[in-house]
């Protein structure tokens, strides 16, 4: 059974920072792109960033460089850090897994599998 189980959400300043984390169970790096979806109430769920099977990292343009995806293979957990947090960042981050033959994740039509949400609430 699949299971994604993310944590590491919470409320900071503007400016802050957060680290994600999600742990996965029944899917691995090699056998689904992995990545990081956000959805605020009353909107579509948009892709963050993603990893596919060959390690190749992706990111929706809003994103690009203050957040970062990784992932350890070992411990079979996806990670998104993320910086310099502004309240319009405020949003249920969800990590999603994608079967192989997947590249970037960026529409959640796509996605397979999905984790419960984690907060993630950044005051002015």
């Amino acid at each position: 059974q699949v299971q994604l189980v993310e944590s590491g959400g919470g409320s900071v300043q503007s400016g802050g920072s957060l680290r994600l984390s999600c742990a996965a169970t029944g899917v691995t790096g090699r056998t689904h792109c992995l990545g990081w979806f956000r959805q605020t109430p009353g909107k579509a769920r948009q892709g963050v960033a993603s990893i596919d099977t060959d390690g190749r990292s992706s990111y929706v343009d809003l994103f690009k460089g203050r957040f970062t995806v990784s992932r350890d293979n070992a411990k079979n957990t996806l990670y998104l850090q993320m910086n310099r947090l502004a309240p319009e960042d405020t949003a249920t981050y969800y990590c999603a897994a994608e079967k192989a033959p997947c590249g970037p994740m960026v529409m959640d039509i796509t996605v397979d599998y999905w984790g419960q949400g984690t907060q993630v609430t950044v005051s002015s």
